[in-house]
């Protein structure tokens, strides 16, 4: 079967490149019209700016919205682009930036489908997210792969965060505490004295992952860092950690939103007309009103400490296969497994005659965890590149001290770093192709079918599947939020004007909830999403056997969330 699978798979992948550059130069593009409002200011000789990324901006020029080209009417009649990207227009007494936007139909979400269809065929990630990567490229007609998008690509700040903090500083940091043993001597003290078993191992992790609420990456790589060792040590399966590090991460955000989310989601919900969302305040006012909204959020994070607490009934059959296969056997992953993180990181190598210490994690990990809630407070922003580097260079000072070589540290560095290449070159492919799908559109066309004459009760549950589709395929739930709250917002506020329903207030919270969260669903089962790259990555996991383990869990939780969001539409709408 293996040998008939491969010719196949090949077959199929040569075929979808073939008709992505088909579709490139026979499909015409679907523009859409795309307003984004941001507060602006006036300053003393009277020009207006905004802010973006914390960096103000000035606005050259007001144009009035009858007399843009960038409107939906004017972008009808074109079936190639304007000369023109974006332009700030006044309509209706407010200021607007708009930037049109196109989708090819079916073919705008085709890379991702590409990419996760032979992930879970193939269970290659390199080969399935690179495939993606070019048909997004045909697509687009950028056909010098290595000029047009490899190398912009790699030249982005984004690109450069990865080597640095996943690649170097990540794996740097677990290379030299794999050196000197101090991850083993943590995991033996925590044993010896805190953790008697798995169950109090999982514990340990999903109090962790609530505790570091800022979610996405920041909590992935600290908690999962953090616990590996001890989780490795009481015999907790790879699955059951990256589930719990994964399941902890985004949806605890949502629900402790003390953290960047509001601020960057204020800016994509502003309504015109609408109060409640008039100001930035307001908007995240009305963030933290919906949070008891949240039922994704609350139940998937309720749903791991029933995990942690070795209640499987809700965890499915994979998880539950997995922990008894811990328990019988002691193997933490599956027999056919390819781990993120490379065996070197997995048994201490400590010279002879160096003496292990916990202090050498214990340390270094509280400088870690306070430099970035430090810079959270005063910045505004974690700085876990910060972070990491004073960890690292914290555990070589400390090695030093103890006499340790530095032929020793450097060897313990490049196996840390060697361990973690897999997972950080997956990462920035899924970066790429995130991009690309966003380039051609594949959310825009996902919720360009959404209509207003669908009843107020649907549009919840309507809102969270699509929503979880855009982020399953972008492999971001950010960049869906970008995508959705534009659109979704205004529709449920004319849905709910239609419907002349008693309390829109509420029905727009229980709508926000549910793009909240289905994004962060979508997001967390994703093969091609960050966050679940590092899961698999911090825990030792095998990428496809975390993503598919998830998935019962995650979707159940969904199911019950997408019940629970109806009813409340029903109630207290």
């Amino acid at each position: 079967m293996d040998s008939l699978k491969k010719p196949v798979v090949l077959l199929f992948t040569l075929l979808s490149f073939a008709l992505c550059a088909y579709v490139h130069f026979t499909v015409e593009p679907t523009w859409k019209e795309q307003l984004y409002s941001f507060a602006t200011q006036e300053n003393e000789a009277g020009a207006l700016f905004y802010e973006e990324d914390g960096v103000k901006k000035r606005i050259e020029s007001l144009t009035p919205y009858a007399k843009s080209p960038l409107t939906q009417a004017a972008l009808n009649l074109y079936s190639k682009p304007v000369d023109l990207d974006q332009q700030w227009v006044t309509k209706d007494g407010s200021i607007y930036l708009s930037k049109p936007s196109f989708h090819l139909g079916f073919w705008s979400i085709f890379p991702a489908f590409l990419a996760i269809f032979l992930c879970l065929v193939t269970k290659e990630p390199l080969i399935a997210l690179m495939s993606g990567i070019i048909s997004g490229a045909l697509l687009l007609g950028k056909f010098d792969l290595i000029d047009a998008i490899i190398i912009p690509s790699l030249a982005t700040e984004s690109a450069a965060g990865i080597l640095l903090l996943y690649l170097w500083l990540l794996g740097g940091l677990m290379g030299v505490w794999s050196k000197t043993g101090a991850a083993q001597a943590f995991a033996d003290h925590m044993t010896e004295h805190y953790v008697s078993g798995p169950r109090s191992a999982k514990l340990v992790a999903w109090f962790l992952g609530v505790i570091f609420f800022q979610g996405g990456t920041v909590s992935t790589v600290l908690v999962g860092t953090t616990v590996k060792p001890l989780a490795d040590k009481a015999n907790v399966s790879h699955e059951e950690m990256a589930y719990i590090v994964d399941s902890t991460a985004s949806p605890i955000a949502s629900v402790i939103a003390f953290n960047a989310w509001p601020a960057y989601v204020q800016a994509l919900i502003f309504v015109p007309g609408v109060a409640f969302l008039a100001t930035a305040q307001d908007r995240i006012n009305f963030f933290f009103s919906s949070i008891p909204f949240s039922f994704y959020g609350i139940i998937a994070v309720l749903g791991t400490l029933l995990l942690s607490l070795n209640i499987m009934t809700f965890s499915g059959k994979r998880l539950r296969q997995a922990r008894l296969r811990a328990i019988k056997t002691g193997q933490l992953d599956a027999p056919t497994a390819r781990p993120m993180s490379a065996e070197e990181l997995s048994k201490p190598s400590v010279p002879t005659g160096y003496k292990s210490s916990m202090l050498e994690f214990i340390l270094p990990l509280l400088l870690l965890i306070g430099i970035a809630i430090t810079t959270f407070l005063t910045l505004g922003s974690p700085k876990v590149a910060w972070a990491f580097a004073a960890a690292l260079l914290l555990s070589v000072l400390i090695a030093l001290a103890k006499n340790m070589s530095i032929h020793d540290l450097i060897d313990g560095f490049n196996q840390g770093v060697k361990g973690v290449v897999l997972g950080s070159v997956i990462l920035m492919l899924a970066v790429i192709i995130g991009l690309l799908s966003r380039q051609v559109g594949g959310g825009l066309y996902l919720i360009d079918f959404l209509g207003e004459g669908m009843p107020y009760w649907c549009l919840p549950i309507f809102l969270q599947v699509l929503t979880m589709v855009i982020a399953f395929s972008t492999g971001t739930s950010w960049g869906t939020y970008a995508i959705a709250f534009p659109l979704a917002m205004p529709l449920a506020w004319s849905i709910a004007m239609s419907s002349g329903i008693d309390n829109p207030e509420i029905y727009m919270m229980i709508c926000f909830a549910t793009v909240l969260n289905g994004s962060v669903c979508g997001d967390q089962c994703s093969p091609i999403s960050d966050t679940t790259i590092l899961s698999s990555m911090t825990t030792g996991c095998d990428l496809m056997d975390h993503v598919k383990s998830q998935i019962y869990p995650a979707s159940l939780a969904a199911v019950l969330a997408a019940i629970l969001w109806t009813l409340s539409a029903l109630i207290f709408a």
